[in-house]
C-alpha cells in the first residue's frame, strides 16, 4: 500500500516516466502500422515468466485495436535473475536480420525453459533461418549493442522489472491486464485534446 501511495505522490514529469527514445522505425521492432495513432512499447525479458503472462495481454490489445496500435519490444533482460536472457535477447536481434525478430521471440517467450546455445540454434533452424548468416549475425557486434542501447535505455528510465510499458510515451503504472491497456490507450489517445 505504501508503495501505491509514494507511485501517486510521485511528480509526473519524473524523467522515469517518459519514453527516453522515441519509436523509430528504422531501428525498433514494431508490430502493427508505424504510423499508427496509439502507441505501446513494452520493455521485456524472454525469460521472464511476468512477460509471458502479459503476452497474452497484448495479443488482445492488439486484436482489440488493429491498425491503431503499433506495438514495440525492447529488450531489458533481467541478467542477474535470468542467466540466458542477454543470449535470448541477441538471438532475437539475430533472427530481425532476417525479418523474423517477432516470430523468434513468440518461440523465445513460450519455450522459457529452452534458451541454451543448442536450442537458440534449432529454433533459427524450425524458422527456416539461414543458420550460418544467424550464427554471424548472433556473434556480430552490431546485435550486441542493439540489445545493449536498450538495456541502457531502461536503466536510464529506472525499469527495474519487467514487463515495463509505455503508453503513448508515458510509463504505465499499476496493473497490465488488457483492459486496463486498451483504457490507458484511449485516455492518453493523441488525436482526442
Amino acid at each position: 500500500m505504501i508503495f501505491r501511495v509514494a507511485e501517486r505522490l510521485r511528480p509526473s514529469d519524473d524523467a522515469s516516466h517518459l519514453l527516453a527514445r522515441p519509436v523509430d522505425p528504422r531501428r525498433d521492432h514494431i508490430a502493427g502500422p508505424v504510423d499508427a495513432p496509439l502507441t505501446m512499447v513494452e520493455y521485456g525479458d524472454y525469460q521472464c515468466d511476468f512477460c509471458l503472462r502479459a503476452s497474452g495481454a497484448i495479443d488482445e490489445v492488439r486484436h482489440a485495436l488493429g491498425d491503431e496500435l503499433r506495438y514495440v519490444w525492447r529488450h531489458a533482460p533481467l541478467e542477474h535473475h535470468h542467466p540466458n536472457a542477454v543470449a535470448a535477447a541477441e538471438a532475437s536481434e539475430a533472427a530481425a536480420r532476417q525479418g523474423a525478430f517477432f516470430a523468434y521471440g513468440k518461440t523465445l517467450m513460450t519455450d522459457q525453459d529452452r534458451q541454451l546455445p543448442s536450442d537458440i540454434i534449432r529454433r533459427a533452424e524450425e524458422l527456416g533461418l539461414d543458420v550460418d548468416q544467424f550464427s554471424d549475425d548472433l556473434a556480430s557486434a552490431e546485435v550486441s549493442a542493439r540489445v545493449r542501447d536498450d538495456m541502457l535505455d531502461a536503466e536510464a528510465m529506472d525499469i527495474t522489472a519487467v514487463p515495463t510499458f509505455y503508453v503513448n510515451g508515458r510509463r504505465l503504472v499499476g496493473p497490465h491486464d488488457a483492459q486496463t491497456l486498451i483504457r490507458q490507450l484511449r485516455a492518453t489517445d493523441p488525436r482526442v485534446s
